[in-house]
């Protein structure tokens, strides 16, 4: 199993970016790590219970904890921070990006969800227009 060398968090570019050493070096969206968070909370507790997370455009890391030697925490300014990212689920992320993404994709679309958040829109006075 790859372990990585380096964990490089940018809360500018929202990604978070980990090089393994077996030579792979994966650059990974927050977005695309919040919504394959391995948290039950959206994975569930059987593969056919995930819960498709929509409205995370914008998300970005506040943080990456480290776990024992084998994984990080990674707190999300949505404030989700149940998932533990092992070094093999992250370099199975990245190596998997294209075909997770395309595939998270075509579930909003068929959901009719968005990964824009969902806006409030506040109602006005009469009169306020």
């Amino acid at each position: 199993m790859p372990a990585p060398v380096e964990i490089r968090a940018s809360r500018a570019d929202r990604t978070l970016t980990v090089t393994f050493d077996d030579g792979a070096r994966f650059v990974l969206p927050a977005e695309y790590l919040r919504v394959e968070s391995p948290s039950a909370e959206v994975q569930g507790h059987a593969p056919d219970q995930k819960v498709l997370v929509w409205g995370r455009a914008h998300v970005g890391i506040l943080k990456v904890e480290p776990v024992g030697n084998y994984a990080v925490r990674i707190v999300f300014d949505d404030l989700h921070d149940t998932g533990i990212y092992s070094w093999d689920y992250l370099h199975q992320l990245g190596r998997e990006y294209a075909t997770r993404w395309a595939r998270y994709l075509e579930e909003l679309a068929a959901q009719g969800k968005s990964r824009e958040p969902r806006r409030v829109v506040k109602a006005t006075e009469p009169g306020q227009g």
